[in-house]
This record gives C-alpha cells, sequence and structure tokens, in this order.
C-alpha cells in the first residue's frame, strides 16, 4: 500500500507538531508518523515528578501560549496535556503506532517505509528528537545481578526503587534531581564525571531564563565562539554540588569501573550500593535513514536541520542552530526556518503530483 505526501515529518513529539503547525498554515499535503501509540511518548516516559527548568512563558510552541501562570514551572503531565491540546487543536494528522523501517531516496523524493505501507513524499522531516536511545557505560555489565539498575528513562518514583543505599550516576540535570529526590528515602550517592556550570533558578528573583534571553545568550549559534564552547557542555539549571550536598546527597567524582556488587569511583572510593541510576544520557538513532548524509562517526551532517540531500532535514537536535534547539519552548524558530525552506523548495519542484516516476518500485535500496 502506497501513500502520497508532499512532506512526511517522522516524529510525533514537540519537534514534529511545530513543523507540522506550519505545514498546515501553508495547505501541505502532510502526514506526521509517530512510532508509540500515544502522543507525547517522550514525555509519558519521564519520570512522575520532573519539572521544567524554564517557566510556562518559554513553553509554547507557535501559535499556543502555555496555559496557566506565565511563570510556574509546568510539570511532565502538564507537558503532555499541552502537546496533546496542540495536536487536536490544530487538527494535525499524527499516526500514532506508525514506526518509520527506512527512509530512502528514490526519483523526484523519497520511500518512507513502515511495517504496513510505504509513504512517498518530495520532502522529509526528520523530527524524532534527542531521547532516543539510553546510553548505559559498559562499566554496568560488571555489576552482579543482585544490583538492581536502570536508566534514568525507565525512573518513575522513590518508592519503586529497592531499600538500601543508592547510586545516581551523571552530573546534569536529570541526574541532579533524581539524587534529590531519593534523598527524602534513601542513602544517596552522586557520581559526576564532569563539571558542570551551575546557575540559580532565580536570581534576584526572576528566572533565569529572562537574562539568558535578554542578553541574547539564548540565541547565540552553534558557529559562534560562545556556542563552540557549550555545545558539549550540559548547564545546571537551580542545582549545584554544594547544595546537593545540604540534602543529604554525598557527591563524589566519577563512576570508573563496576565489579559484582561494588562500584569505584575515581580518587579510588568504593561503594556497595543495592541501586544504580545510570543518568548518563541519550544517544541519537537515525540509523532508519538511508541517505548518505551523515559523517564517519554516524552524526548528521547538516546547516540548521537542512542536509545535502535535497528536501531532507532535521528538527529537534541538541544545539541543531542555538542552545534551545531541542528545548520545547525554542524547537519553533528552527521549525519556522525550516517551513521556509519546504516552501521554497515546493515552489522549486512543484506539487507531488507532478512526479511520474514517484513510485515504490523506484526506490534505490
Amino acid at each position: 500500500m502506497t501513500h502520497e505526501y508532499d512532506v512526511v515529518v517522522i516524529g510525533g513529539g514537540q519537534a514534529g507538531l511545530a513543523i507540522g503547525r506550519h505545514l498546515a498554515e501553508q495547505g501541505r499535503r502532510f502526514v506526521i508518523l509517530e512510532a508509540a501509540d500515544a502522543p507525547a511518548a517522550a514525555w509519558r516516559s519521564r519520570w512522575d515528578s520532573l519539572r521544567l527548568f524554564t517557566p510556562a512563558r518559554h513553553d509554547a510552541l507557535p501559535g499556543m501560549p502555555f496555559p496557566g501562570d506565565p511563570d510556574r514551572y509546568p510539570t511532565r503531565d502538564d507537558v503532555v496535556a499541552y502537546l496533546t491540546e496542540y495536536a487536536r487543536r490544530f487538527a494535525l494528522p499524527v499516526e500514532l503506532g506508525s514506526r518509520v523501517s527506512a527512509v530512502r531516496p528514490m526519483p523526484g523524493g523519497y520511500a518512507v517505509e513502515l511495517a504496513d505501507r510505504t509513504c512517498v513524499a518530495r520532502q522529509v522531516v526528520v523530527a524524532t528528537g534527542p531521547f532516543q536511545t539510553p546510553r548505559v557505560p559498559a562499566i554496568a555489565g560488571g555489576l552482579a545481578a543482585e544490583v538492581h539498575q536502570l536508566h534514568s528513562s525507565a525512573y518513575r518514583a522513590p518508592a519503586e526503587i529497592p531499600p538500601g543505599p543508592v547510586l545516581v550516576v551523571g552530573g546534569g540535570n536529570t541526574g541532579f534531581q533524581i539524587a534529590e529526590e531519593l534523598a527524602a528515602t534513601h542513602e544517596v550517592h552522586l557520581a559526576i564525571g564532569s563539571r558542570q556550570t551551575p546557575l540559580p533558578q532565580r536570581p534576584l528573583g526572576r528566572d533565569v531564563f529572562g537574562y539568558l534571553t535578554a542578553l541574547g545568550l539564548m540565541d547565540r549559534t552553534v558557529e559562534s565562539r560562545l556556542g563552540r564552547r557549550l555545545r558539549d557542555r550540559e548547564t545546571l539549571i537551580g542545582s549545584s554540588p554544594r547544595a546537593i550536598r545540604r540534602r543529604g546527597v554525598r557527591v563524589h567524582g566519577r563512576a570508573i569501573a563496576a565489579d559484582g556488587a561494588t562500584v569505584t569511583l575515581a580518587g579510588g572510593t568504593a561503594i556497595d550500593p543495592r541501586t544504580v541510576v545510570w543518568a548518563t544520557g541519550f544517544g541519537l538513532d537515525h540509523s532508519f535513514v538511508r541517505v548518505p548524509v551523515f559523517d564517519a562517526g554516524g552524526a548528521a551532517v547538516h546547516r540548521r536541520g537542512v542536509t545535502a540531500a535535497q528536501g531532507l532535514y532535521f528538527l529537534g537536535l541538541p544545539w541543531q542552530h542555538t542552545r534551545g534547539s531541542a528545548l520545547l519552548g525554542w524547537v519553533g524558530r528552527d521549525a519556522a526556518f525550516l517551513a521556509g525552506r519546504i516552501a521554497a523548495h515546493a515552489a522549486m519542484v512543484g506539487p507531488m503530483d507532478a512526479a511520474p516516476d514517484l513510485a515504490p518500485e523506484s526506490v534505490m535500496r
């Protein structure tokens, strides 16, 4: 079964919905393919008490303010509700349970393959987001079976963690927030690999993102001198080693080895945790994109999401263009830019119906 579109968007999260709003305004014939069976799936999978570190005034997608007090910090469930309503309000064509197995070039466009059908389109936007493949260090394999271990993406609440000492590995915002929550019910150790720059949440009573925006720091591009320095570093918002120690968390250096029930930390400290939470981030998986737009390390080569393959784009990547490219309230800017490129490309090549050779059997394998 084959379906034809002007644009296929892969991923129904915040990036996919943001570009979808622009495509709807342009009158494009498009579809948003979402692998999960529920909207806002990436947010649904985060821990129960998660709160954004950006206030609601900075959390809106194009055309719809985030509801409620603009100075509040929305919860996970607030974000799920917002994204669900966003898709409903703008009648965006999100098809749930539609996992893409391959994107292949073909004459005049691309074939997007799913288990039960193929979509062909002039243009494709890969908007699968930054939270794709949980990353766990190799040392995890040295832990004994009796040590309960999980990635932060599987963490939900303290009540699900067995009694006994907990080691949280990871010095980013996720690691700090989970360690702080667990400290109320468990003995908690936090292993930090590289020190991150801490920023207070509300210096002088005003949210820190108000200052960052006013100073233009959120608009610094990945190609700027500051952007090149910051792109591989995470900034701690509202957390710091000193503050989390006051909560009872014991802070250590990097976790360097695991053997049986013991984890060895930098400096020679050894602890025997009952549970290890790997707050070690995510990797990107674009292996389904069978188009030569990747470097030797497998990273997509693009300029603000635009690749060398005509009509193929990426959206929602960390530092795609600025610090905010992967954040809820900033992804809309990159979406607007790509929508402009999509419109320009469509004007150049004409509508989908004008491509007589766009058929599934013409796919280049």
